[in-house]
């Protein structure tokens, strides 16, 4: 007994051994932001659709649903449709379980494999080799439990369910991402259709304009007042104006098919759903991540993480295999020359047996595979690194692009009044004979311009508001409307659920953010 138990120890010790390196989540650099200066509160433009001023809040958490922030009804039923019927997102659901049942699989590794064997041979033998006058035919019957056991002694079976689970971890962050960028692609389009719809509509007010001005110069030929060169080059401006419907038309008609495709909708099925610019409500108060949270916040991120920790655990894995192998099989049946004696008393038979099996030479192949799976970690390293950066970026250029977007819209907004205000004054001028007609068009002309360039400008504040939160990761960690795991089992041995996968930081978030001033 007293040499039994150091065996026993020895085993134990060896079975809670794994080789290879445990994954750490690489850290971010402390002095990691996103710019060199603070960034400033948004200016205010001055005009109601688009205008209104949105202030940065450092540490703010982002709701799950944050398109609702916009206050569309309509627009939220556009994203919750999307998010139930686009083909893309069943696909990454798809991948999910797909990715969860081969976790399980591997985890069944861990367990005896224990398989049942009946069989029943019937089989004439040869008169010669028994020395009888007759060949004798037999009936031999068989049945057996067979055992079988590998113990995971270095810990290769643990690295590769480790390496199982991290691919898991990746789809579904890849289904977050896919969620994240569906909802921002809708809301987008939305967006552009809105502008669109404005744009065709200030167009048509041009050419009213336009087509008034037209009437009146027609009416002064008539008289002999001007001539005919003002009449035609009028006539040329308004079908150049008519001419620029026919893009924004074509324009929105794509548009509105790749919402309908966004929707999981076919072309011909379009609803009727509207959009303008004024139905739309900039979000006043726009979060700003901490930086050190946006690597916890981000999916690509996260499922970069997931990729360099698979990529980690096949290290421990590539090393397992340079390891003795070992095996434990048993099996314990009957075998009778009848079936209705089978496990009568000295019928039984059985076996154990037990095997250790070592590579000796392979020409190097198991050790280039461990290099390998060690150039795959260093490659994985530098893309999570390369992930991170963009990341950083683009929340960066997002803010930088929130600041601009007000500033360019308050111009806009500024440049279209004094256009206003120059067309009419022209056309007042121009009546009395004050002005050359060349300066009516020019003014004409000009004034479309800042109207287009306007709407443009007020779309674009939509737009990178939507991006800022995408920028962020989109606060799936809040979602409640959709749940990746709940087709996948997320619980089941040992995989982590969603509230174990959301950022520690907002857990339990500070309860007053402070601001960007």
């Amino acid at each position: 007994m007293s040499r039994r138990l150091p065996l026993s120890l020895l085993l134990i010790a060896l079975a809670g051994c794994t080789v290879g390196p445990d994954f750490v989540r690489p850290e971010l650099a402390a002095d990691a932001d996103y710019a060199q200066q603070a960034f400033t509160r948004t200016v205010q433009a001055d005009i109601g659709a688009g205008g209104a001023a949105q202030r940065l809040i450092a540490g703010m958490d982002i709701p799950g649903q944050w398109w609702t922030l916009f206050r569309s009804p309509e627009l939220n039923a556009l994203v919750e449709e999307a998010l139930r019927a686009n083909p893309d997102v069943s696909a990454a659901q798809a991948a999910l379980r797909q990715a969860n049942e081969l976790v399980y699989a591997d985890q069944a590794s861990l367990f005896p494999s224990v398989g049942a064997n009946l069989s029943k041979t019937r089989e004439k033998v040869s008169g010669a080799s028994t020395g009888a006058a007759s060949a004798p035919i037999l009936t031999l019957s068989s049945a057996s439990l067979n055992v079988s056991y590998a113990p995971d002694v270095f810990g290769g079976t643990r690295r590769q369910i480790e390496s199982s689970t991290a691919q898991a971890q990746y789809q579904r962050f890849a289904l977050e991402a896919t969620y994240l960028t569906l909802s921002t692609n809708v809301v987008n389009t939305a967006v552009n259709l809105a502008s669109l719809r404005d744009q065709i509509a200030a167009t048509g007010q041009i050419i009213q304009l336009q087509s008034d001005q037209l009437d009146l110069l027609q009416a002064q030929r008539r008289l002999g007042a001007i001539a005919d060169t003002d009449v035609l080059t009028q006539q040329t401006a308004l079908a150049q104006t008519r001419a620029t419907l026919a893009p924004l038309q074509k324009q929105l008609a794509q548009t509105r098919n790749q919402l309908m495709a966004y929707l999981g909708r076919f072309p011909n099925q379009d609803k009727g759903e509207r959009f303008n610019l004024v139905s739309l409500h900039l979000p006043q108060e726009l979060p700003v991540s901490l930086p050190s949270a946006l690597v916890s916040q981000r999916p690509d991120v996260r499922a970069a993480e997931a990729q360099l920790h698979e990529a980690s655990a096949n290290i421990g894995v590539a090393v397992a295999n340079q390891l003795p192998q070992f095996s434990i099989t048993g099996s314990l049946g009957s075998t009778v020359a009848s079936g209705n004696t089978l496990f009568s008393a000295g019928s039984g038979v059985w076996s154990l047996a037990g095997a250790i099996a070592q590579p000796l030479f392979d020409a190097g192949a198991l050790e280039h595979r461990k290099r390998a799976a060690v150039a795959a970690y260093d490659q994985s390293a530098a893309q999570y690194r390369g992930t991170v950066i963009t990341a950083f970026q683009d929340v960066a250029n997002v803010l930088r692009a929130l600041e601009a977007d007000a500033e360019a819209l308050k111009q806009q907004v500024a440049a279209e009044r004094s256009a206003q205000a120059s067309l009419a004054l022209v056309q007042a001028q121009y009546r009395l004979g004050a002005v050359a007609y060349i300066n009516l068009l020019t003014a004409q002309q000009t004034y479309q311009n800042t109207v287009l360039t306007r709407v443009q400008a007020q779309a674009v504040r939509y737009s990178d508001s939507a991006a800022l939160f995408q920028a962020l990761g989109g606060g799936w960690w809040n979602r409640r409307d959709v749940d990746p795991g709940s087709k996948g089992h997320p619980d089941r041995f040992g995989l982590p659920t969603r509230e174990e996968l959301m950022p520690a930081h907002n857990k339990t978030m500070p309860a007053a953010p402070t601001r960007f001033d």
